[in-house]
């Protein structure tokens, strides 16, 4: 079975992506094929491989993002559908999406898994300097989520009036846009020095996860960079 769609890739808008506002995203729908996009919410990984980050301090000040969070690594015990799609997302197609894309070649590709329940939130916030950016296909269908309980990310802008190492509140942010997250769609966006975004409060019922996977986009040298100070500091990177 093939996850990715080879047409919609080829076809996606790089003008439209990076003349976005305030920074380059686009929220496209159809980027797996229907087949793939169904197949992959039916063998959704087990809750129980997660890890539960709630009340994880942030730097800056920030409020917790609080999910359960599953970082892929080899040999994890996954659906083989998965397996199949993160060898696509580490092939040739995909690749040459993101060079076109954002624009650059050299790149290094993780991948996490987060469920979040009922009453979380992610703060607005920036992303590490390491990161080119990050591709979040959204895996909820209007099946099992409801737009009313929010889910969506939000694109917001500072006006320049903050620093990256800083915690504003939503309010104090003008919001640009807010993806679909039903239906086969994904967030895709270039972090910049102003790349604010945010998911505000999930009012979902009791039970119900919003789930994503996000494939994280690294300047490959820079990532191997990093690897080695925080291996020497003795440091566990964060990937998030």
């Amino acid at each position: 079975m093939k996850y990715l769609d080879r047409s919609k890739l080829e076809h996606f808008d790089v003008v439209g992506f990076r003349s976005g506002v305030p920074y380059p995203w686009a929220n496209p729908q159809g980027l797996l094929t229907v087949e793939g996009f169904e197949e992959l919410r039916r063998r959704l990984p087990e809750k129980s491989l997660f890890d539960a980050q709630f009340g994880v301090e942030r730097e800056y000040g920030q409020t917790p993002h609080d999910r359960l969070s599953l970082e892929y690594r080899p040999g994890l015990d996954i659906a083989p559908a998965w397996q199949e799609f993160i060898d696509e997302l580490r092939g040739p197609v995909y690749a040459k999406f993101l060079r076109r894309t954002f624009g650059r070649g050299s790149l290094a590709l993780t991948f996490h898994w987060h469920y979040t329940p009922r009453s979380c939130s992610v703060s607005p916030h920036c992303d590490a300097l390491r990161k080119l950016g990050s591709h979040i296909f959204y895996l909820n269908g209007s099946d099992d989520w409801q737009p009313s309980w929010g889910g969506q990310t939000l694109v917001l802008d500072d006006h320049g009036r903050f620093d990256r190492k800083s915690a504003p509140g939503f309010d104090e942010l003008d919001e640009e846009g807010r993806s679909e997250i039903l239906d086969n769609r994904s967030f895709l966006f270039c972090r910049t020095g102003n790349s604010w975004h945010g998911v505000r409060e999930i009012t979902c019922p009791e039970g119900a996860y919003r789930k994503a996977f996000i494939v994280v986009v690294e300047d490959k040298i820079r990532s191997l960079v990093h690897t080695v100070v925080d291996r020497v500091r003795g440091k566990k990177r964060s990937r998030y």
